[in-house]
Parts: C-alpha cells; structure tokens; sequence
C-alpha cells in the first residue's frame, strides 16, 4: 500500500475552496471509485493554519497510482490546482506489515 500526504497551501482561503470543489464537483468521489484507491480524505489542520489543507491519499499499490495519474482526472486536478494557485508540499509512505504489539495501543 502507498499513503501520499499532500498539503496544499493557498492564499484567502483557497486551498479549503480548492477542497471544497473537489468534494462538490463530485471530482473526489470518482478519485474514490477508481481501481485501487483506498482513502481519499481532506483534513483541515486544528492549529491557526486557514491556509493549509492536508489530503490523505492511498493505494493499493504502485500501478493503482500510476494508473491515477495517467488518467484524464489529473488534467482535472492540475486545472483545479492552476485555478486556486495553490502550492504543495508531499510525503509519500509505503505501508508496513501489521505488527502484532501495536495492538496493545490501539483503542478500537
């Protein structure tokens, strides 16, 4: 599995109105629907940040991605992104095994 931590930073609140479109246009929902995506979630950051917003992304694997990204959604994302004139910072995270002791942790 693969996790794309994306933020993306705006001015006046355009990253949260570029958020916004994504989950009205129904733009985020296809992204949902596509083979091998497993989360696709916006989050507004708790500390005073107006100007960031954090998106979650995770597939299956690196062709699930691939796919992504050569599908015509990304014309669509990249035209939503010129229009918000928003800039991004990215963090990408490839799944680990299940470690048995993390359970001990987690509150279910």
């Amino acid at each position: 599995m693969l996790t794309i931590n994306i933020r993306y930073t705006g001015k006046n609140g355009s990253a949260r109105e570029f958020a916004l479109e994504m989950e009205r246009s129904g733009t985020a929902d296809a992204i949902r629907r596509e083979e091998g995506n497993l989360r696709y979630e916006y989050y507004l950051p708790l500390r005073n940040d107006p100007e960031t917003v954090l998106l979650i992304d995770s597939w299956r694997d690196a062709d699930a991605l691939d796919a992504h990204h050569a599908s015509p959604m990304m014309a669509k994302i990249t035209a939503l992104r010129e229009k918000y004139d928003l800039h991004m910072s990215v963090e990408r995270f490839v799944g680990a095994e299940e470690n048995p002791s993390d359970e001990r942790f987690i509150r279910k």
